[in-house]
């Protein structure tokens, strides 16, 4: 994880950076740019970005930020136990070898339910019941990044068991009562490919109601934007996959104002095996990281929709991937491919610019 952490801290310094350099020239009617940097919540590095009046009107704003994330992070939790909140580790908890019935606030009922629309949406290729998996995979990556010598694949044959408990089916949802049970005692949740984006985009939506606009948050390179730069429409730069080229940290560059950039990409976290990257987006068909892409790039409205589709997009075919795109309203997409090749949705160029650093 702390490797995670550095590869999206250089990412969000560069961003950053890129922001800092795009800025208009400052009249005295504009508002001055503040940034502020956070390490402590879902397991990576979050910036915040924003123009204000003031320092103090900037971190009133960050300190909203910073309460909602917590509490995100805290009932989305699979792995950590927290005094006086049933999260998401506590539905996965065993008694006596079964899940019981866990009573838990509505952001946890919202999320799930988004969750399960997701999987639909996606033909399964999003699935937060793929915990008995994912967790494999976690533990054997954690190993290998521990001890890079003795780094190992997990067995086929433990994937397969444990992937006869990934049915949604399994994960129950009472919105009435706000409870959550697992029908099947040896299935577990993991909301990796969901829970940052759509608490990212919980977040905004409560600076928003508050009247917040001008700032851009960028939790472990999720950006979601509020609101106009200035004036002007925020620009980001979308990530190298290759790390090897130094010369080049940005493959593509893009204009937003309010909506999210999501990547999912095999370079973010992953582990070697005989000198193979074997990286965290794992294929719920062939139970093995995907393999078709470099990175895959979604521009949306909603951060929670580009989080879930990033991943998904990764592990489908190009041309099942572009219909899905199309058949999304507000959705755009690019794909890099192994050969480094770039591809895109029809209106995802609407979005690009060519950046010229400024001297």
């Amino acid at each position: 994880m702390k490797k995670a952490v550095s590869v999206f801290l250089t990412v969000i310094l560069a961003l950053s950076q890129l922001f800092a350099l795009t800025g208009c020239e400052k009249n005295p009617e504009e508002k001055t740019k503040f940034n502020n940097y956070y390490f402590d919540y879902f397991d990576t590095a979050t910036t915040v970005s924003g123009y204000a009046s003031s320092q103090e009107e900037f971190d009133a704003v960050c300190e909203d930020v910073k309460a909602l994330l917590s509490e995100y992070h805290r009932l989305f939790d699979i792995y950590n136990r927290y005094k006086d909140v049933n999260n998401l580790a506590i539905i996965n908890d065993l008694d006596n070898g079964k899940h019981t019935k866990v009573t838990v606030d509505k952001k946890i009922i919202d999320m799930l339910t988004f969750a399960k629309e997701m999987y639909e949406k996606t033909n399964g290729n999003v699935n937060v019941a793929m915990g008995s998996v994912l967790s494999i995979w976690h533990n054997y990556r954690n190993d290998g990044l521990d001890n890079p010598a003795e780094a190992e694949l997990p067995p086929m044959e433990l994937l397969k068991e444990a992937a006869k408990h990934t049915d949604i089916n399994d994960l129950i949802i009472d919105s009435e009562n706000n409870t959550v049970f697992l029908a099947d005692p040896k299935m577990t949740l993991d909301v990796g490919a969901v829970a940052k984006g759509y608490a990212v985009e919980q977040v905004a939506k409560a600076l928003e109601e508050k009247g917040v606009t001008g700032y851009l948050l960028n939790v472990g390179g999720n950006v979601k934007t509020i609101g106009l730069a200035n004036g002007e429409k925020w620009k980001a730069g979308i990530e190298n996959p290759d790390r090897d080229d130094k010369d080049k940290p940005f493959i593509e560059y893009v204009k937003v104002a309010g909506e999210s950039i999501v990547t999912s990409g095999s370079y973010q976290r992953f582990y070697i095996v005989n000198g193979e990257n074997y990286h965290h987006i794992i294929d719920p068909v062939t139970l093995m990281p995907g393999t078709k892409y470099r990175s895959v790039s979604v521009i949306t409205n909603d951060s929670g929709m580009g989080d879930a589709l990033s991943t998904a997009l990764f592990l489908m075919s190009y041309e099942d991937g572009q219909k899905l795109v199309e058949s999304t309203e507000n959705v755009e997409a690019m794909w890099v491919m192994n050969d480094g090749e770039q591809l895109y949705s029809a209106g995802f160029e609407a979005y690009t610019f060519e950046y010229v650093p400024q001297k």
